[in-house]
Parts: structure tokens; sequence; C-alpha cells
């Protein structure tokens, strides 16, 4: 069965619901959120089109109250099904794009949106796999469910309600991540890490007041510019601000308002999962600020950064560095910055191996910024999650993955955190093939059409594997 012809004579259908899926600025906005809404009325409207889609197929769908919607398709009684996990919201478009992301746009074969890759472009290859399926007429012996998320971007709340009331699959996959197969997935530590001046501290007299500094604004992104306020004699800090984002081939601004110098640092934006190719803008801005003569309180919070945080992805200076053969070492993206009256904190995503423990790295954080009069104020984990090599469903995956493409279906992880790590049985399964670049939170993000193409046969494929495995013993 010649699965991708098919696919190429749906081509332009399967672009156009994409292209008005990607026109929908479906970020979290707490501003416009209802009952029904909890996201906020661009996310809503984003589900209901997927859900509308896939009700003209005639699938079965529901909408749970604005968290997450699922269409079924099949006609098995039995509760067993194969799950894929998609998620409709995006994160927000910094930088400056070449092309407006919320325009999509086709350039050098390549689509250029915000989500085109994260996450709408493999939801919409998901979804034309399961409408393949079912215009070719392919018998399968489960159901399929494409699970629309909506919180992806900023702590999976959607996802984690669906599992306290829906059945788990028995098998499934999450097109969020690369090709082939990504069987573990490394932990992931969200800490606020909590500044608060104290009396004691005792410094030399200072040229500057830092009267408030911000950055980033979520915790998957690496901070993308960064914002500090100093009020003292400003005469003679633009020269210095500008000699240092020259030496740092960096870019950034200084204004002047009633005796405040506003100094601007922008970086470059990266996933959480792989700060290192990011710039971040707050550390470096921080590390400016470290050459400065700041008051007592300011010094503290600064000298915390610099000590700790800056130039530094995975951990050593915290002590909680640890690294294993399956997914990797343990990575720090520090991802929102805030001070303004003497206190403040900093927002750390870590992303830790599966064979760490996240009450050794807690406590070990704990010892080691306590010494900076800094604390814990919050702290949330989600577990490793890694599915045995020799699972059935990972030789389905491989198969279809192979006949596909040709290539060896190598297993993989990931410092990302897709909702496969939130289901049994569930992997990460693409969109992203071998050797590409992977442009999600970036700017100017984008998904190769050809290979939107070629992810759809695959899905197709190992959704037909997947909905005909022989029974397993649960």
């Amino acid at each position: 069965m010649d699965l991708y012809r098919e696919v190429l004579a749906r081509k332009n259908d399967l672009l156009l619901d994409l292209n008005n899926l990607l026109k929908m600025e479906s970020t979290k906005d707490i501003l416009s959120t209802t009952d029904e809404k909890p996201m906020g009325k661009k996310v809503a409207e984003a589900l209901e089109f997927m859900l509308n889609l896939c009700q003209k197929q005639g699938y079965q769908t529901k909408n749970h109250h604005g968290y997450y919607g699922y269409a079924e398709y099949g006609k098995s009684q039995s509760d067993d099904h194969i799950a894929i996990l998609c998620h409709i919201d995006v994160v927000p478009a910094t930088g400056e794009w070449t092309s407006p992301p919320f325009e999509p746009t086709i350039r050098d074969g390549k689509l250029y949106a915000r989500g085109s890759i994260d996450d709408k472009g493999p939801t919409m290859a998901a979804f034309y796999a399961v409408k393949l399926l079912q215009e070719l007429d392919l018998p399968i012996k489960r159901k399929i469910r494409i699970i629309f998320g909506t919180d992806e971007e900023s702590g999976m709340s959607c996802l984690r309600k669906y599992r306290e009331i829906e059945q788990p699959p028995t098998a499934g996959f999450a097109p969020d991540a690369t090709f082939p197969i990504i069987n573990a997935e490394k932990g992931q530590i969200n800490a606020r890490l909590q500044f608060r001046s104290s009396n004691e501290q005792t410094y030399s007299s200072h040229e500057y007041d830092l009267v408030s500094f911000s950055s980033g604004t979520r915790a998957n992104m690496v901070p993308e510019t960064a914002t500090a306020v100093l009020k003292g004699d400003v005469s003679t800090l633009e020269k210095k601000f500008n000699e240092y984002i020259l030496n740092q081939d960096l870019q950034g601004t200084m204004d002047k308002n009633d005796g405040k110098a506003i100094l601007t640092l922008k970086g470059t934006s990266a996933h959480s999962m792989v700060p290192f190719k990011g710039k971040n803008a707050a550390v470096a801005l921080i590390h400016f600020l470290y050459s400065l003569s700041l008051n007592n309180q300011a010094k503290g919070y600064v000298t915390f950064v610099q000590d700790l945080l800056y130039e530094e992805h995975y951990g050593v200076k915290l002590g909680i560095d640890h690294t294993d053969d399956i997914t990797g070492p343990l990575t720090v993206n520090p991802a929102i910055f805030s001070y303004e009256n003497n206190e403040g904190f900093v927002h750390l995503n870590i992303r830790y191996p599966v064979t760490a423990q996240f009450e050794t790295i807690e406590k070990q954080l704990q010892k080691i910024i306590s010494i900076y009069n800094v604390s814990i104020g919050e702290i949330r984990n989600k577990n490793p999650h890694h599915v045995d090599k020799e699972a059935p469903m990972i030789a389905a995956l491989q198969k279809a993955y192979e006949e596909e493409t040709g290539d060896e279906p190598t297993l993989l992880s990931s410092g990302g955190n897709t909702y496969a790590s939130l289901l049994p049985n569930c992997v990460a399964y693409g969109a992203v093939f071998p050797g590409k670049e992977m442009t999600a939170h970036q700017k100017d993000e984008y998904i190769e059409v050809d290979d939107l193409l070629k992810a759809t046969s695959i899905y197709a494929k190992a959704l037909y594997y997947l909905a005909n495995m022989e029974e397993t013993k649960k």
C-alpha cells in the first residue's frame, strides 16, 4: 500500500486546513478565560476548529470543558484504543520574524508560522493520517483517538486532567518531537528561587541603585529580552554598556527617563531543553550589572545569579549535575527573572536524566542557594518517562518508520517533555526528521512541506500497525 502517494493526492487539502489552523493565535490568555474556555478565547477557537474537522469526518468527539478534546475513529466495541497526543496551543511569537508569525507563508519549500512544527503541523498530519485510513477503508481492530490538548506549553494541566478522567491507551505517540522514536524523556523540575534582602549584608558604598530587573515569560523558553532600571549617576553608564554589548556580540539599548537609566538587552530564544542553543538575555545583562557598583540588596541578587547561573547550562555550580547513557546530561534554564523593592526571584527549568532522583536534586539545590540568602519558594516536579525498547508498540513504530523512509529506526532520548510522558505506553514520534533543524519556540519557526507529507504517511502506517497489534497482557 503506497500511503505516501495517497498523501500527495491530499496535499492541497492538508495545507489549506493547516493554514487555517496556523492563522489562529492560540496562545494562553488568562484575561479571556471562562469556565468553558480555561486557556482563553483563542485557544478555545483552535480546539473547536479541530473538533469540527473531525465531526465532518463522522468521528465521535468530546470537549471536556475546554481543557482537552478528542475525536475517535473506529467501530470496535472494546475500550482499547490507540492515542495520538497532540496540542493546539502555542508559545508567544517573540522576536523579529521575516513574515508575520500568524500569516502562514511558504518560502523555499518551508511553511513558516508559529506552531508550524510545534505542534499544529504534526497535529494536522496526524488528523490526515487517520482520515487516510478511513478513506482507504483499511481494517483496524482498535479505535484510534486523536487527543487535542490546550495547555501543553504552560504546565500540561489539560492532559493531567485527561488522565484523571479517561482510560489510558493501549499504546500511543505524541507527534511533538523528532523521528525516529523517543522512548525516554527527562524529568522536569520548575523551581522558583526566592531572594530576600538581608540587613546583615555588608558591601562598600555604591554608584547605582537597581530599581528593577525583569526578563522571561515562559519556563520552557530561554529569555530573549531583559530590562534593568538603574538610578544614580548615569552619565558614563551608556559608554560602559555599549562597550559591553559590542564585546559580547549582543544587541542592546539604553534610554534615560527622570534621572534613571533603562537598559534593554536582546539575546536569542531557544527551547528550555537545549538552553545552550540560545543566548540568555537575563544572565547576560546580570553579568554586566555585576561589573557595576550596586546597592547592597541588589548586589546580593546579582551575585547569586552571576555565581551560579552565568554561562552555566548543566548545573555544575549548583551541585546538581548528573548524566547517564539513556538521556544524557541534566540541563538548567534560568527562564524568568524579577527584582523590585529589594526582593526578587529566578525561575529555573531543570531537565534531569532518568537515573537521577528529584529528592536528591532538591536537597542539593536548597543547600547551595541558601548560602546566597535564597530559598525555594515553589517547586514542581514531573518524573522521567521510559518505555522499554522490547515493547511490542516500539516494534510497530519502528516498522512503520523504516518502511516509509528506508532509514534505521533508532531509539532516542530527549530533554523535552511531551504529552507522552504523562500516559503509559506512549512515546514521542516525529515530526522533525534526523539532521533537520528544530525551530520550535524560535522566531521564523517552520516545517518543511515535504517532511510534513512524509510524516503523514508514517503516522498512517504506524496507526495501522498499532491498531492491529496482537493483544498484550495488562
